[in-house]
């Protein structure tokens, strides 16, 4: 067989002098990290963003120095910021009252301002996690803002919502914190995202209707009044799971189901209560819960915000599932039961 040459040596003799000299590089370049972290050369410094959607408790966002942009809320004509111009409690009061309430995502314009702010403060690289794109149009806006940041910004769909997205933002920043680079950061929220989910039961479909969020739960639209149903985010959509009769008997399936999953996945679970002015049914809720699961980390209440607050409606109750891969559930968990 003939030897085949490039520039008058063998092609396989070129190709062996260009690996070996990137070996060179880069044992070189490896070598020159390392000296440097022995001098004690800053690490990388992954920085977490999301929205206001996940609905973090302010300790999380601050011990885990997440960045959390606001989405928007217009009453009455008047637009709001999440979290700042306006509680859950005055949306819900509103909805009863039939105001006109839209809700409006944050600007490319300002993503780019908190990535400029970020990496100001020293960020070497960003991820961006935020609700599902097929409820709102704010990834699509941390995206644009993205391609002009300095530094890399990975921008994530959680194809979720509430704490589902939540604990994945905390998981993500945990590892953050611990000097892990960027792909250990998006694989610790890409991991808790993947089996995470929301169950919840709306007082009424005509908030999800007005919003033009019911996505297939609109074909139980026609049913009789009686009828509650319990609906889930599946896919960053809201899909039906079953029809009851009663709200007492929509929750106590919510968390039979709930329950269910956690005993037949065999690994421990953050959960969290949401709730849009229905306090005192969501304590009830985590209390229970908890009970049934000793061992297991704190269930969390947390109410829903004006923004999705606003598609749901008052007495929305919600419950949030995060599991953690690779813990195993406590021996003393209590099997579901009635």
């Amino acid at each position: 067989m003939p030897t085949v040459t490039t520039g008058g040596a063998p092609l396989g003799d070129k190709l062996n002098d260009r690996l070996g000299d990137r070996l060179r590089r880069w044992r070189r370049t490896r070598a020159t990290e390392l000296v440097q972290q022995e001098a004690g050369s800053p690490r990388v410094d992954v920085r977490v963003v999301t929205d206001s959607t996940a609905y973090l408790p302010e300790s999380f966002v601050e011990q885990h120095r997440i960045e959390v942009i606001p989405l928007h809320v217009v009453v009455g004509g008047q637009e709001l910021v999440e979290g700042r111009d306006i509680s859950a409690a005055e949306v819900a009061a509103a909805l009863r009252e039939y105001t006109i309430v839209t809700t409006s995502r944050p600007s490319p314009a300002m993503f780019g301002e908190v990535y400029a702010r970020l990496v100001n403060e020293g960020a070497t690289h960003i991820v961006s996690v935020h609700l599902s794109s097929q409820m709102s149009g704010t990834y699509e806006a941390a995206a644009l803002a993205a391609t002009e940041a300095s530094v890399p910004v990975e921008v994530i769909d959680s194809e979720t919502i509430g704490m589902a997205m939540g604990f994945s933002v905390v998981a993500g920043a945990e590892v953050a914190a611990a000097g892990g680079e960027l792909d250990a950061v998006t694989e610790a929220i890409r991991e808790r995202l993947g089996p995470s989910g929301v169950l919840f039961y709306v007082d009424t479909l005509e908030h999800l209707r007005r919003g033009g969020r019911i996505g297939a739960a609109s074909a139980l639209l026609g049913s009789a009044l009686a009828i509650k149903p319990i609906l889930a985010v599946r896919g960053g959509r809201i899909m039906p799971v079953e029809k009851v009769r009663t709200s007492s008997r929509a929750v106590a399936r919510i968390e039979a189901m709930v329950l269910e999953y956690v005993t037949k996945g065999g690994v421990m679970v953050d959960l969290a209560v949401h709730h849009l002015d229905a306090a005192a049914r969501a304590e009830q809720i985590a209390a229970h819960l908890q009970s049934r699961l000793p061992g297991s980390p704190e269930v969390l209440v947390v109410e829903l915000g004006a923004v999705v607050g606003a598609h749901v409606g008052p007495g929305t109750v919600a419950i949030a599932i995060s599991p953690r891969s690779g813990e195993p559930l406590p021996a003393s968990g209590t099997p579901p039961g009635p």
